[in-house]
């Protein structure tokens, strides 16, 4: 079983102005039991340097395998998660930013407006989400087929064979 942290990116939300969390429950609903288990959960400002800051600390818990973050991925003024993503990365892992974009551009063209990124830090793959539960949706189901498959890689100390 994959250990899951989930992060909102919302300032409305971390300050309670939002009554539910849709995104993020979306997220633990699509990544759940039995491959899946939520061991984090937060939801923080739109602000670069809190958000770089809890990537980077649930990345280097042992206890986190991938982290999904939802919101702060668009045009907008407050929207810097890339920004603090990239900023904390190892490596980027741009595949699946860009096989994200060209499958939900089929349902709407806002899609080639997206700024999500995703990367590892250590052990731990992070993946920028949409802030909205229907783009989550569209995203995740996106790259699910190959999450199993990249965090077995992630702990491997050898990579000895690849799918074909």
């Amino acid at each position: 079983m994959f250990r899951l942290a989930v992060l909102t990116v919302s300032t409305s939300g971390a300050q309670g102005q939002r009554q539910e969390d849709a995104s993020g429950k979306a997220i633990q609903e699509l990544l759940c039991p039995p491959d899946y288990t939520t061991v984090r959960y937060e939801v923080a400002t739109d602000d670069r340097d809190i958000i770089a800051r809890r990537l980077a600390s649930w990345a280097d818990d042992p206890e986190v395998d991938l982290i999904v973050s939802t919101g702060g991925t668009g045009l907008g003024r407050h929207d810097v998660t890339p920004e603090a993503c990239l900023s904390i990365l190892d490596k980027e892992v741009p595949g699946l930013a860009e096989a994200m974009r060209a499958k939900t551009l089929q349902f709407t063209p806002m899609a080639m407006l997206s700024r999500s990124v995703a990367g590892i830090r250590g052990k731990t793959l992070i993946i920028t989400l949409p802030g909205s539960p229907k783009g989550v949706r569209e995203c995740l189901e996106v790259v699910m087929p190959v999450l199993p498959h990249a965090l077995e890689l992630l702990h491997r100390d050898v990579v000895s064979d690849h799918p074909r």
